[in-house]
């Protein structure tokens, strides 16, 4: 299978599924318990129809979004996922090339695998800072100071992982970082040759941003200690009002899913928020950020920028989005199982691929603008 055989996320996913060992694989694409939530994120899309307008001279599209003071070429970004060089060795290298390319953010995990120096490096673009809340309250303030003096823009705290999610793909595989894998596990990766080649002849993995809290030469930090071991579960609002105030400038909770939690974080002064529930890799059972965009974007989407992420797998489930309020909108997936299947190439041809869906999209809706997709344009399925 090739990339150019490739023209949408499911081709995509079997690209990646060919060439990755099962563990990695299945860490992606993996969720919580039943994995019911992961399900539901993209059928909630299928539970709303688009009502086209005709006859409105869309010769000219503009997709462009202002998020958090961030111009985006086109209304969706890179979310920052973590291990991205175990997926492929050009990792995060290959993600921040691509939505330079196209005019769009991306950002570097607290678990990414090359160091936010080197990504501003690589991309002067729009940036955000993926930060997890450790029990280390002088790690929580190293790695914000770090990013400040990176020139990172926003900072994006994920509030909905105090604790790891039950992946219970992970547990058969025996999954961790370093590998400790079990037999099966390691016989998917003896009989994935392609991906061995680059794991071996490139640097050796890191994770640059827990550098000097985390050993990465001895023992095993598997996914779900580090959540268990080294997050504090007892964050309160109290803490995050005061990383707002210590931050001084754009920072969004990612994880937000009520209304009550989306107006406190307009009261301590966030000026974003992204509906997730973490691609169904968390609470299992919870509802969908689609689902809840609408009664969140109605109490707080005059006062604070509304992102969302979970599911998105086509341009259409963007202009649905979008039109319910949406700011922009999260990838995760998306981009990650083309970035494993064949590294910058495979995130460009996604993102291209996404941007020629939302502009082929936005001209069937008879729209000219983002700002033009509004709820007049949609209908719900009982």
């Amino acid at each position: 299978m090739r990339l150019t055989d490739c023209y949408n996320f499911h081709d995509f996913r079997r690209m990646a599924k060919r060439r990755l060992p099962g563990p990695i694989f299945d860490y992606i694409d993996g969720a919580a318990d039943d994995e019911v939530t992961y399900r539901r994120n993209t059928a909630a899309f299928e539970n709303c129809d688009l009502v086209p307008d005709v006859l409105r001279g869309v010769a000219d599209v503009d997709m462009s979004v202002t998020v958090m003071g961030q111009k985006l070429a086109m209304p969706v970004y890179c979310s920052p996922t973590a291990l991205q060089r175990l997926f492929h060795h050009q990792g995060e290298r290959a993600v921040a090339a691509a939505a330079a390319k196209y005019g769009t953010m991306f950002g570097v995990s607290s678990l990414g695998t090359i160091s936010l120096e080197e990504a501003r490096q690589i991309s002067s673009g729009p940036q955000v800072y993926q930060f997890y809340f450790h029990k280390d309250r002088g790690l929580n303030r190293e790695m914000m100071a770090r990013a400040k003096t990176a020139g990172v823009q926003a900072m994006m705290l994920t509030v909905d992982s105090i604790t790891g999610g039950n992946r219970e793909r992970d547990k058969r595989t025996g999954f961790s970082i370093p590998f400790k894998l079990n037999l099966a596990g390691m016989t998917q990766f003896a009989i994935k040759p392609s991906w061995a080649i680059g794991w071996l002849t490139h640097e050796r993995f890191a994770l640059p941003q827990l550098e000097n809290h985390v050993k990465m030469d001895g023992g095993s930090l598997s996914i779900s200690r580090y959540f268990t071991e080294m997050l504090d579960p007892s964050m309160s609002w109290n803490d995050v009002a005061e990383m707002v105030q210590a931050w001084g400038g754009q920072f969004c909770l990612k994880g937000i899913m009520s209304v009550e939690d989306a107006k406190r974080a307009v009261e301590i002064g966030c000026t974003g928020i992204v509906l997730s529930n973490h691609g169904g890799r968390q609470l299992d059972g919870s509802r969908s950020a689609f689902d809840q965009l609408a009664e969140i974007v109605d109490a707080v989407g005059d006062r604070i920028d509304v992102m969302m992420d979970g599911g998105v797998q086509r341009g259409t489930h963007v202009l649905k989005a979008l039109s319910l309020g949406a700011k922009a909108v999260g990838l995760g997936r998306y981009y990650l199982f083309p970035l494993a299947a064949a590294g910058q190439p495979g995130v460009e041809r996604a993102l291209e691929t996404m941007r020629t869906e939302i502009e082929r999209g936005m001209k069937l809706m008879g729209c000219t603008s983002v700002s033009q997709l509004t709820r007049r344009n949609l209908r719900f399925r009982d």
